[in-house]
């Protein structure tokens, strides 16, 4: 992928993430386990963040291995490829904890949005 793509899948990541976290706010395990709709709309969001991950470019990914690239993909891998195998208790773990360490990761890296 072209490096010049790399704000936007940035962007991408960061707005998915700030979604899960949206998502969760005030609900326990518990609720999240009960509803699926809201189970699907945070593996959808994760599904993202995974593609676009693997869509920055890997001279980015070098310069930046503070971001777990390689579980990210993977995870979303395990989603789209083996939704059958997914347990609700490690999303959910993803959701309440990797995904804020990934927004603030990123939050340095972002470019600012441009002005209109």
């Amino acid at each position: 992928m072209p490096p010049d793509r790399d704000p936007v899948y940035l962007w991408d990541m960061w707005n998915a993430a700030r979604g899960v976290v949206e998502a969760i706010r005030g609900i326990d395990l518990q609720h999240y386990q009960a509803d699926e709709n809201l189970r699907f709309a945070i593996e959808r969001r994760i599904e993202i963040i995974g593609e676009a991950a693997r869509r920055v470019s890997p001279g980015f990914k070098e310069d930046h291995p503070e971001i777990p690239w390689r579980p990210i993909i993977d995870q979303r891998n395990v989603l789209i490829h083996s939704y059958d195998e997914i347990a609700d208790e490690r999303i959910w773990q993803l959701a309440i904890s990797g995904i804020p360490r990934l927004i603030e990761q990123l939050a340095g890296l972002i470019p600012a949005p441009p002005e209109d």
